[in-house]
């Protein structure tokens, strides 16, 4: 019999297996990362269940772990540092984006491509085309829903009932509990469902698809027209439409039509139709323009009659470097007659502008306000300029009390005609026993 003393083979033996156990923990401690992505990549495409494809989630998140920091870049460097595992760090990324697009769908998919959906109706500008094609849409997806899941949602009849509708179908469907493996090819056929909305709704037409002479032909500009048109149609349009007093479809060309020709008639027609024009939309429209100085559009709301633009013109009335429009806005002040305007118009009785002063004593006589017979009667009486004399005289008289006449007469004669007419004008109306003040 031998002991194991003389016997070195089972000795041999024993010490390779313990150096084989110790390679092989070495080994498990040590995979290849490479290899360990390869396998995380059939594990991924084996998965069948949410279950599955959150273990090949860990799987990766442990391997991500076990990389080392990608090393510090070396200043003398320029291509960077060398990383010897960035090819696995490639590979763990591209296999994220693939779990990703593994997962699912959920049902907050289709809850959130509602919502969406709704966002999308509600920010639309539908024509009437759109509207109409808007809640069709809305209908089929009701339909379809209840295909899949209960739901009490009527198709609606009108766009304005379409999102309402969709808050409905979204509770249902978050209702319904549905289980992204269990319930996935009732969850894949409301995403299709969503998605052919989605289709609709972009298909669906809104007025900025619209070319601008589609536009006006679909908000019905053109229909005032006959057989016979004059060219260009536009303005043929708007001949008869301020002939029917038809401010909105005016507003809607001077805001579409991008024609300084029809810009300009756009404005001459609201000009002379004046009160008439007078729409909160058209005051508005013309006060924008008038707060960055449109003389057009300020001469309008005078004619307009607008008070609401008073504190914007009043501004105007100290624009001494811009005699233009100080004219335009005396007048429109004297046009609108609000009393706000009295003292400021007054104010300028004694500027140096000969050009601007009569205007502002002619608005004082259209604004009627017997505040500014003292100013009015001092100009007449001082002022070099007969023009100023003369719409200083007119606009007393325009204010017709007994005291403004007499302010007049009061004058005695003068020089120059224009003025002497109007002192005579006066003298009569006094004789004619104008009511006292």
């Amino acid at each position: 019999m031998s002991n194991g003393d003389d016997d070195p083979t089972d000795a041999d033996e024993v010490d390779a297996e313990g150096s084989a156990d110790a390679d092989a923990g070495e080994l498990a401690t040590t995979e290849d990362p490479d290899e360990r992505c390869e396998a995380a990549a059939e594990a991924l495409e084996a998965a069948a269940t949410e279950a599955a494809l959150d273990d090949v989630e860990a799987t990766l998140d442990a391997i991500e772990a076990d990389l080392p920091p990608v090393p510090e870049a070396d200043e003398d460097d320029e291509d960077g540092p060398d990383d010897p595992h960035e090819e696995a760090r490639s590979r763990l990324a591209d296999l994220r984006d693939d779990l990703a697009a593994a997962r699912g769908p959920y049902a907050a998919d289709v809850t959130g491509a509602i919502e969406s959906a709704t966002a999308a109706i509600d920010d639309g500008d539908w024509t009437e085309q759109g509207a109409g094609d808007v809640a069709d849409a809305v209908g089929s997806f009701v339909d379809a829903v209840a295909e899949q899941v209960d739901t009490d949602a009527e198709p609606p009849t009108t766009v304005e009932e379409a999102t309402t509708v969709l808050d409905e179908v979204a509770a249902a469907v978050e209702t319904a509990g549905l289980d992204p493996d269990v319930d996935d090819e009732t969850i894949a056929a409301l995403v299709d469902v969503t998605d052919t909305l989605d289709n609709d709704i972009e298909a669906a037409q809104e007025w900025a698809d619209l070319s601008v002479r589609e536009t006006l032909q679909a908000e019905g500009y053109y229909d005032v027209l006959g057989h016979t048109k004059d060219f260009p149609m536009e303005w043929a349009a708007l001949k008869e439409h301020e002939k029917r007093g038809n401010t909105a479809m005016i507003l809607s060309a001077l805001e579409k039509l991008d024609s300084e020709f029809m810009e300009e008639h756009c404005l001459d027609a609201l000009e002379r139709m004046g009160p008439v024009a007078a729409t909160d939309e058209a005051i508005e429209t013309m006060l924008a323009r008038a707060e960055k100085r449109d003389k057009p559009a300020v001469r309008i709301l005078g004619k307009m009659g607008a008070t609401e633009a008073v504190e914007t013109l009043i501004e105007y009335v100290d624009a001494d470097s811009d005699a233009p429009l100080q004219k335009v806005t005396f007048r429109a002040l004297g046009e609108i007659g609000d009393d706000r305007a009295v003292q400021p118009l007054a104010d300028k009785l004694l500027m140096d502008n000969d050009i601007v002063r009569p205007q502002a004593a002619r608005a004082l006589g259209l604004i009627g306000d017997t505040r500014a017979i003292k100013p009015l009667s001092e100009t007449l009486k001082a002022d070099d300029d007969a023009t100023v004399r003369a719409q200083a005289a007119w606009a007393l008289r325009q204010i017709g009390t007994k005291r403004s006449l007499e302010a007049v007469v009061d004058h005695g004669s003068d020089e120059t005609f224009v003025v002497q007419t109007e002192l005579d004008k006066a003298r009569e109306e006094l004789d004619a026993a104008v009511p006292n003040a």
